[in-house]
């Protein structure tokens, strides 16, 4: 009787497997006993090949060949993992092994490594799916007990196969095209591509927002107080008034006046616990919380799945359980470390798991159920600290889950003094509920927002429509409006979840239900992807379209910058993966798509600017960057006769040939707190000596520049950023 190969997508899993199949002999690449062989991927071993590697033509970028779009795109070993490739490729073909069992990661790109594999070594040999979604030794075991033939999940290779195409198809035409057309190396994707949109969306939002002045007043009435509003019946009623003089008109109007409360109502509310994590969930929360990107939170959740075994499987897009989970949940909280012991009885009243349909749902949980701390006794003081606290947030996270809700009186109360209305608002806690779960101490944590005027977090004195009261006093607050925020990892992977949603298209709106750009699994390494190429950049918890990424979205048309396109085709991948859509059907409208950018690139893209590549320029040789383009109106302060010029990464002196040392480093503030600079500073800076902004003020001098951040004094005690210095280094 033959050996069954099993294959893991990583060693971490192929050893786990392997121990608890009882494989202890070692061989190269494996592990094995009597019975089975476990071996292992280090991700992906086999992608698609490039074009050049199809035909010699495509070496050479050309128009003329473009679109390239072949009915089939073969297969090839990456080449970095190329020695493991061959083990496995021996290990599956073996005369001994009589099947295979298929193990990577359970959902569409693992499924896409074990296939391609597969198709590579030209594996005739029979293969089941083993399906797990945690790595504890008896979720493994219960994954052997369920296994499925390989069959059954044909349809979501389809899926993956399809994406991986379809990223292929439109990337490799999309790139080439619009590169020939702007002679600067450009890459477009599939789904890189919208989400840099939403990120230039927004910068232009900031750029446009011309703030207005308003005001607000206040007034105390003895035992509590209210703030101004317009009773136009609107739900949510304005609490602005246009200026101070107008605000002051009216509270000069009321001060001692008698005052008469008009409503009084108060309403019994509940505040639902809220539900388990998926992973996009998780990575919001643990951005908003802790601080960390989102693909830090995936690393760490998969550290945490894979190594520590205290998480099952983080790549998940569902926040429901099946039914089925329900016991496993309660030896999970059994099994929790002892901080968290305090917390599990409430989630059991009379020793039975409460369970409701936002946690449990078996229509709502697609290839892995939410994301839960594993039945595992784990000790967190051996996990390193962002471990630990992304740990934290899941496991209370979980418990909070099935805890009752928090239960509260809301009251609102409208009073009129000289015929202007003041609204106040209380709430009184009845019952703390899911509250009892309190969130870790962490000094990374945001601190928790003041109550505002008219809102009081103590209970409100017994008021009832009729009483009376005096306008003691009046407060008058002048403010301007806020531009939107940047996008921060949490904020953009919210955009890149809902993507589409916004569409005036009802049927498109019911049909993405669910769906957006890229998957949970994805959406991290996009994020990386677009700072990776230049077209945006984090600063602190911010992320910014650079000037490159403005630039690329302007030149691309909106069939590639739309969400509501690549939701469509999301959602039309997971129709494939449910068998309700064909594979052909889909790859032949990509075909499509990649023909239409590739004529758009040549025929209808608008003229832009882009700083020339020099690095297409040199023959192939490495460049440190794009070549310069002048500054209007910026003469160089060194030498007084070259013009300022822009790369991208630094500003410089035309005459740098000359001899010219200016150089200005775009990041050269970032470290003092500063902002990046940019064109149009450069411009404000060199009209009127100083600009202000929202951190603090940058000024020029015959000397350098500096920045003093809001708060303190000019002039800055830091040292200036000095042309010379920063000629040679960031300083």
């Amino acid at each position: 009787m033959g050996r069954i190969v099993i294959l893991a997508e990583k060693p971490s899993v192929g050893r786990d497997i392997a121990r608890v199949l009882g494989c202890r002999e070692r061989g190269d690449g494996c592990l094995y006993n009597e019975t089975h062989l476990v071996t292992w991927a280090v991700g992906h071993l086999v992608t698609l090949k490039e074009p050049d590697e199809l035909d010699e033509r495509y070496k050479k970028w050309r128009a003329a060949d473009l679109p390239i779009l072949p009915d089939d795109i073969p297969l090839k070993v990456i080449r970095s993992s190329s020695d493991q490739y061959k083990k496995v490729k021996a290990l599956i073909n073996a005369p001994e092994t009589d099947s295979l069992i298929c193990a990577t990661d359970a959902g569409r790109e693992g499924e896409l490594i074990f296939r391609y594999i597969y198709r590579m070594a030209k594996c005739q040999k029979p293969f089941q799916r083993l399906w797990i979604s945690s790595m504890t030794d008896e979720a493994i075991r219960e994954g052997f007990r369920a296994i499925r033939p390989g069959a059954d999940y044909d349809a979501l290779y389809e899926s993956a196969r399809c994406r991986s195409e379809a990223d292929w198809l439109v990337g490799m035409n999309a790139s080439r095209a619009f590169t020939l057309r702007y002679d600067t190396l450009l890459s477009v994707g599939r789904v890189q591509t919208p989400t840099l949109a939403l990120l230039v969306r927004r910068r232009k939002e900031i750029e446009d927002f011309k703030p207005e002045q308003f005001a607000t007043l206040s007034a105390s009435f003895g035992d509590y107080s209210g703030v101004w509003f317009s009773d136009d019946g609107k739900r949510d009623p304005d609490t602005h008034l246009k200026d101070k003089a107008e605000a002051e008109a009216i509270a000069t109007q009321v001060k001692g006046k008698p005052a008469r409360i008009t409503v009084a109502e108060t309403k019994k509310q509940r505040e639902l616990p809220p539900q388990l994590y998926d992973l996009t969930s998780l990575q919001r929360d643990a951005n908003r919380l802790l601080g960390f990107t989102a693909d830090k939170t995936l690393k760490l959740a998969q550290s945490l799945y894979e190594q520590r075994k205290a998480l099952t499987y983080p790549r998940t897009d569902s926040r429901y359980l099946p039914p089925d989970m329900i016991p496993r949940v309660v030896q999970t909280f059994q099994l929790l470390p002892e901080s968290y012991q305090p917390f599990v009885p409430a989630t059991m009243p009379e020793g039975k798991l409460r369970v409701t349909g936002r946690v449990v749902d078996a229509s709502k949980v697609t290839d892995h159920h939410a994301l839960l701390p594993t039945a595992n006794r784990v000790n967190p003081a051996s996990f390193t600290e962002d471990e630990r606290a992304l740990y934290d947030l899941v496991a209370r996270r979980a418990l909070a889950a099935f805890y009752p809700p928090c239960e509260y009186n809301a009251t609102r109360i409208v009073t009129e003094a000289e015929g202007h209305t003041f609204r106040t608002t209380g709430r009184t806690v009845l019952v703390n509920g899911w509250h009892d779960v309190p969130p870790m101490e962490n000094p990374r944590r945001q601190k928790k927002k003041p109550p505002e005027d008219g809102e009081s977090e103590a209970p409100l004195p017994p008021l009832s429509v009729g009483d009376t009261r005096t306008v003691q006093s009046t407060r008058v607050k002048e403010d301007m409006t806020k531009p939107p925020t940047p996008h921060t990892d949490a904020s953009l992977l919210s955009a890149m979840e809902t993507a589409g949603k916004e569409s005036d298209d009802e049927e498109i709106v019911r049909q993405m239900k669910g769906s957006g750009i890229g998957t949970p699994a994805t959406r991290a390494a996009i994020i990386e992807r677009l700072i990776q190429v230049g077209y945006a950049a984090r600063k602190g918890k911010t992320l910014n379209a650079t000037d490159k990424g403005v630039q690329m979205i302007a030149a691309m048309p909106e069939e590639i910058t739309s969400a509501e396109m690549t939701g469509r085709w999301e959602l039309a991948l997971e129709k494939i993966a449910a068998k309700e859509q064909s594979a052909d059907a889909f790859l032949s409208g990509i075909r499509r798509f990649s023909s239409f950018l590739v004529e758009y690139a040549r025929e209808k893209s608008p003229d832009i600017a882009f700083p020339e590549d020099t690095a297409r320029k040199g023959h192939g040789k490495k460049s440190a960057g794009l070549a310069a383009k002048a500054v209007e109106g910026c003469r160089c302060p060194v030498c007084r006769e070259g013009q300022v010029q822009e790369t991208d990464r630094a500003f410089s002196c035309s005459r740098y040939r000359q001899g010219c040392r200016f150089t200005l480093w775009k990041d050269g503030l970032t470290r003092g707190g500063g902002p990046a600079l940019t064109t149009k500073l450069i411009q404000l800076l060199w009209r009127d000596g100083q600009v202000r902004g929202s951190t603090g003020v940058i000024a020029i001098s015959p000397e350098g520049l500096s920045f003093t951040p809001n708060g303190q004094e000019m002039p800055s005690a830091k040292r200036p950023l000095t042309w010379e210095k920063s000629s040679s280094a960031k300083a």
